[in-house]
């Protein structure tokens, strides 16, 4: 089993920026797909984006392509949600989760940290 830990979560006005990490331990960053999900107050967890082992891949949502980048750092463990243009429609708290499997269903991923809020707000 690998442990995640989230960070870099935080207020910010629309339109900013902010990068969210997620450290790993326990077990190599590269034996695991990574990817980011979010899930707002009163609703389903959702996807948001997701790399593959290497980085060679990667998925986004279509309400954050463009926007979001999703990448890895494997010899440090440590993967990475980079957020620009925010709206307000993106707060919520954001996971990293890690799953052996390639896919965007929350479902597949027996790997989670414990969250992050971003709060998107003037």
């Amino acid at each position: 089993q690998v442990q995640l830990v989230e960070s870099g979560g935080g207020l910010v006005q629309p339109g900013g920026s902010l990068r969210l990490s997620c450290a790993a331990s326990g077990r190599a960053l590269s034996d695991y797909v990574m990817a980011w999900f979010r899930q707002a107050p009163g609703r389903e967890r959702e996807f948001v984006a997701a790399m593959s082992w290497r980085g060679s891949s990667t998925n986004y949502a279509a309400s954050v392509k463009g926007r979001f980048t999703i990448s890895r750092d494997n010899p440090e463990n440590t993967a990475y949600l980079q957020m620009n243009s925010l709206k307000p429609e993106d707060t919520a708290v954001y996971y990293c989760a890690a799953s052996f499997r390639w896919s965007s269903s929350p479902a597949v991923y027996n790997n989670w940290g414990q969250g992050t809020q971003v709060t998107v707000s003037s």
